[in-house]
């Protein structure tokens, strides 16, 4: 059985001409907390909004647990 694992992403935001929020890139999959944070914080000065998060995840059994927030700056999406 496959020990759980976490999963951390980062994912950055930007405003079409009429306000809505669209994805800069597909979310990225990062190799840990502090590289998140750290790439996070200098995409914050080129998006309009940006988020970096983990969660442990099973996906062996397909579970995951709640999105923690490790750093988040302008407009971004709900969690889910």
């Amino acid at each position: 059985m496959a020990k759980p694992t976490k999963l951390i992403v980062l994912a950055a935001f930007d405003k079409d001409d009429e306000g809505n929020l669209l994805q800069a890139f597909d979310p990225r999959q990062m190799d840990s907390e502090e590289k998140a944070k750290r790439e996070a914080r200098l995409l914050a000065e080129k998006h309009s909004g940006v988020v970096a998060w983990s969660r442990d995840a099973d996906p062996d059994i397909g579970e995951y647990g709640p999105p923690i927030v490790l750093f988040q700056s302008g407009d971004i999406p709900e969690l889910e």
